[in-house]
């Protein structure tokens, strides 16, 4: 529990044994921990990049990648990549820019418009991570379609036997993309809860108490 927290329950057990605390060091205070929290935003964010970047610096090597790269697809692999490596540096300035804009804040309003444009830029941050992943699976299983010889002699053989068979095929492999990225969304819908969605729970909690002291001013 941090310094506004015990402030408030304080408060709200006795109005006797404490002293009364203006609005101005209120604010400074609700201030201090909106800056800490978006700063936590901006570092964690950082973390997970390199996180995620060790993960694909473990894979350089192995038998997968090195049979995705046989299939002579980087036309496609290579547009994506920096398409994802621009968009998340993005990210990093404007969350990095929130953090010095709210260091740099001495106005409720100013700061209550941070706040929101903070948690708007999470949300977005979440999403793009979670359309990405579900962009970059379907790209994936097409490059494995149209390019992995086995599944070509699966897909000849399947013909061979019918249209209805070759639809049943693609049906399924749909069904199975669609699992895949359902299984994959949950693991990091509950990641990005556990992290920046307790960090925006508190955010929305500072919006409030600031909502408040410019209704009593």
């Amino acid at each position: 529990m941090d310094e506004l927290e015990l402030l408030k329950k304080d408060w709200e057990t006795s109005s006797k044994n404490y002293r009364e605390f203006n609005k101005e060091e209120l604010y400074k205070l609700i201030y201090k921990r909106s800056s800490s929290i978006v700063k936590w935003i901006f570092i964690i964010s950082l973390l997970e990049f390199g996180f995620w970047t060790l993960i694909s610096l473990g894979f350089n090597g192995s038998e997968d990648l090195k049979k995705i790269q046989s299939y002579d697809v980087n036309y496609i692999l290579y547009p994506l990549t920096i398409l994802g490596y621009v968009v998340l540096i993005y990210f990093f300035y404007v969350f990095y820019k929130n953090y010095k804009t709210i260091s740099a804040t001495d106005n409720t309003k100013m700061l209550m418009e941070r706040i929101l444009k903070t948690r708007r830029t999470v949300r977005h941050y979440v999403i793009f991570n979670l359309v990405f992943m579900c962009i970059s699976i379907v790209i994936g299983v097409y490059i494995e379609l149209t390019n992995n010889p086995e599944v070509q002699i699966l897909l000849n053989r399947i013909e061979s036997e019918g249209d209805g068979n070759i639809t049943v095929f693609y049906l399924i492999v749909v069904g199975l993309s669609i699992v895949a990225m359902a299984l994959v969304s949950a693991v990091l819908i509950g990641f990005y809860y556990l992290i920046y969605g307790l960090l925006l729970k508190r955010l929305k909690s500072n919006y409030k108490d600031l909502k408040e002291l410019e209704t009593e001013s």
